[in-house]
């Protein structure tokens, strides 16, 4: 019999700009050496104020890592040094792999409404921080969505979620972390316990309402990541006012992380290589 999960750290998101002064909440990266491997950082956008997000975030580079943008409601463009263009609207994922290099825009294409979603920064082994740059636009259709007894969902968009003996793959997969990225959905009264490869890293962060995690019942409250102990599930059981929270769980890679600004790599000299090749025009050239 596996280990039940419990809550063995919480992250309060903090109030945080980026880009060209977007407006957003951040909890794991938001100090110095706060990831959890191989997490680097999560970011939430939430606003309906365009005065918060209309700036966007202009051309700007990346090596080293994985982002993977989760729009929730509003559309946002991106653009990038290869020549992909993808659209993101409601529900839509992007799943890019910097790798060796990238240049890329992410700006929004409207002037009013709510603009909401996330921001994950997952790392890469040392093995392949230097492979092409990869790009993935994922519409919301091609995301399943499971029923949970009590009247919960879950989204799997990357990974796969077994329910009954049934299996369920998200669109992204194959990855050397093997991530699991789920947005969990549970009414007032409700509770699942969803399984979790033992071998992961897992934490939980709540956008809506709030849920209490373990068997041992700790809270996890609004706009908060929860850092979970090793298992093979976790047990949450939904507040008064229901709870939405995304699950992420990856194969912790246990390599040094190097990080100066949008470069994370395995040593002060990989980094300073990242900033000359940027400065002389190669950092997004194929290789």
């Amino acid at each position: 019999m596996t280990t039940s999960r419990k809550l063995q750290a919480v992250i309060e998101a903090v109030a945080a700009s980026d880009g060209a002064g977007v407006k957003l909440r951040r909890s794991l990266g938001s100090r110095q050496n706060q990831r959890f491997d191989p997490f680097l950082m999560l970011d939430e956008f939430f606003s309906d104020d365009p005065d918060d997000y209309l700036a966007g975030f202009p051309s700007h580079p990346h090596r080293g890592f994985e982002t993977v943008t989760y729009m929730l409601d509003g559309h946002m463009r991106h653009e990038d040094s290869f020549g992909n263009r993808g659209d993101l609207g409601p529900g839509d994922v992007q799943w890019m792999t910097a790798a060796r290099g990238i240049i890329h825009s992410e700006m929004p294409q409207q002037t009013a409404g709510r603009m909401r979603g996330f921001q994950l920064w997952i790392n890469l082994p040392s093995r392949e921080k230097m492979k092409p740059a990869a790009y993935r636009d994922i519409p919301s259709r091609e995301i399943p969505t499971v029923a949970l007894a009590g009247g919960g969902e879950l989204r799997v968009i990357a990974g796969e979620f077994e329910q009954g003996g049934t299996k369920t793959a998200g669109p992204i997969g194959g990855l050397s972390t093997a991530p699991l990225y789920y947005d969990l959905r549970l009414p007032h009264g409700s509770e699942a316990t969803i399984p979790t490869p033992i071998s992961h890293n897992t934490f939980l962060y709540v956008y809506e309402g709030d849920a209490v995690v373990g068997e041992d019942a700790k809270p996890l409250p609004f706009r908060a990541a929860g850092l979970l102990t090793p298992g093979g599930s976790v047990r949450i059981r939904a507040g008064e006012q229901g709870v939405r929270l995304l699950l992420l769980a990856g194969k912790p890679i246990g390599e040094p992380v190097v990080q100066y600004g949008p470069f994370v790599m395995n040593s002060p000299e990989e980094i300073q290589q990242a900033v000359i090749d940027y400065q002389r025009g190669q950092l997004a050239v194929a290789s």
